[in-house]
Order: structure tokens, then C-alpha cells, then sequence
């Protein structure tokens, strides 16, 4: 339990860091990036559950990365008033979530 708690702080942090650095990112605050956090673990998840683990942001591919980044820009019509991204943006956050997850794996999204 403790460790799915860091894991979606985390993911938070790195939210907000990404919505501080890349243009076309927008995350409402903190409370702002823990709920996108879980939106996108919940939507990572449902993706991984219809289409197999071979889809999965984790396997490093470019099918990965590309569903990464829809995943994150679907996230955005979900939670409107938390986050906002563009088609850009979702590209630029899924590289660096993919980046941060090769050196700090959160498995969240």
C-alpha cells in the first residue's frame, strides 16, 4: 500500500514538472497532477486490459510510446479542469515519463 502511495506522488511530481517545463502541458497543482496520476494509471490500465501487455508504455517500443501519449492527451477530456495537453505535448510527456520510468519505474502508467 505504501509503496502504490510513493508510486502516485511520484508520478504527481513528475506531472508537475512536465506541466512547469513543456509548452502546450497544463496541470492544475499538486492535487491537480495526483488526480491526473490516477487517471492515467486507471486509462493505462483499461488500454492494457483490451489490448494486451505488449501495449504497455513499459515495453519501451515506439507502440508503447505512441500509446503513452494518447493515453495522457484522452486523460485531458477526463479531468478538463486538472489537465490540459497538447497533441505536442502529449508527445513531449510521454517521452520524459518514459524517460523517468527507465530510471525510476512507477508502473502507474
Amino acid at each position: 500500500m505504501l509503496g502504490t502511495i510513493v508510486r502516485f506522488i511520484v508520478s504527481a511530481v513528475v506531472l508537475l514538472l512536465i506541466g512547469f517545463l513543456l509548452p502546450g502541458v497544463t496541470v492544475a497543482g499538486f492535487w491537480g497532477a495526483l488526480i491526473a496520476a490516477l487517471v492515467i494509471a486507471g486509462l493505462g490500465w483499461v488500454v492494457e486490459a483490451i489490448l494486451g501487455d505488449k501495449i504497455s508504455p513499459r515495453s519501451r517500443g515506439f507502440v508503447g510510446f505512441i500509446t503513452a501519449a494518447v493515453v495522457i492527451y484522452i486523460a485531458q477530456f477526463i479531468i478538463p479542469s486538472y489537465l490540459s495537453v497538447s497533441i505536442v505535448g502529449s508527445l513531449l510527456a510521454a517521452f520524459i515519463i518514459g524517460l523517468v520510468d527507465a530510471f525510476i519505474p512507477t508502473e502507474l502508467r
